[in-house]
């Protein structure tokens, strides 16, 4: 990943205060990106889950929203009261209770359980505490 001069964090429900508090350390331009994965083939699959951590990092910055951001905020609105739900109900979620893997689903719904800030630098994320 080349990102230069510019900070890179990685945020997901759990840290998602945290890394949003943290960001605003750097100005007012913040860019969050919802991760996806790839299929077999090389394809890109967009993930509900980065969409739903995308939008709860985002509701914790001050300012205004692009579309795309006041869109990931809203889903992760209308979705907070019952992450673990919906989450079950999600593809990937799906996929990984299949796969026995429902506590990673329950772990991942944590919200802000966590304080780290993971800071990408020389090719490795350190762990940021804010």
């Amino acid at each position: 990943m080349q990102t230069g001069k510019t900070p890179t964090l990685a945020g997901c429900l759990r840290n998602c205060q945290a890394v949003a508090e943290f960001a605003q350390k750097y100005g007012s331009k913040i860019a969050v990106i919802p991760a996806g994965e790839r299929w077999e083939d090389g394809t890109l699959r967009l993930a509900y889950e980065d969409l739903i951590g995308a939008g709860a990092i985002l509701s914790y910055l001050h300012g205004s929203f692009s579309p795309e951001a006041e869109i990931a905020v809203s889903a992760f609105h209308a979705v907070n009261k019952n992450l673990l739900a919906y989450f079950k109900k999600s593809s990937s979620g799906k996929e990984l209770i299949a796969r026995g893997f429902e506590s990673d689903v329950e772990i991942a719904t944590a919200l802000n359980v966590s304080d780290c800030v993971p800071l990408f630098v020389k090719n490795a994320y350190v762990k940021q505490i804010v």
